[in-house]
């Protein structure tokens, strides 16, 4: 996610009038001091969507912010959005939230091949190996 997020949860669960809700994923910005909720769909984006995060934006307010943190940032991540959707279904809404889309990245062309993680592997262990050499000497 880049500098200042802390990793708060995966399937992150609060439980509001003794019902269990997940949160997709939970993060902490530690420069901007607030959480950030989000939601990933693998489908285009839907108007209902906006409810649902919305939702979670407030019960992270209730539940879990600490009363100097900022208000917490929602975040809907889906594979497509029209524009014009998007605008009316946050339309009235002042809750921070955002939509992204990762339409546009294919996974096998952000990681690494079979034989990149097998040549890293060697390079790790050869550089383990010469620093147990170093250590051994250093040692004696």
């Amino acid at each position: 996610m880049g500098t200042g997020f802390a990793f708060m949860g995966r399937q992150k669960e609060i439980i509001v009038g003794g019902r269990s809700r997940k949160i997709d994923l939970l993060f902490y910005h530690v420069r901007l001091r607030c959480y950030i909720a989000c939601e990933i769909k693998v489908k285009p984006f839907e108007p209902e969507f906006t409810g649902k995060l919305n939702y979670y934006v407030s019960a992270v307010d209730e539940l879990v912010k600490a009363p100097d943190d900022n208000p917490t940032i929602g975040l809907l991540i889906c594979s497509d959005m029209d524009k014009t959707d998007v605008q009316w279904s946050f339309r009235g809404i002042t809750t921070p939230m955002g939509v992204a889309t990762y339409n546009n990245i294919r996974i096998k062309d952000v990681l690494p091949t079979q034989e990149q993680l097998k040549e890293r592997m060697e390079l790790l262990q050869k550089e383990l190996r010469a620093t147990k050499r170093l250590m051994k000497k250093a040692s004696e």
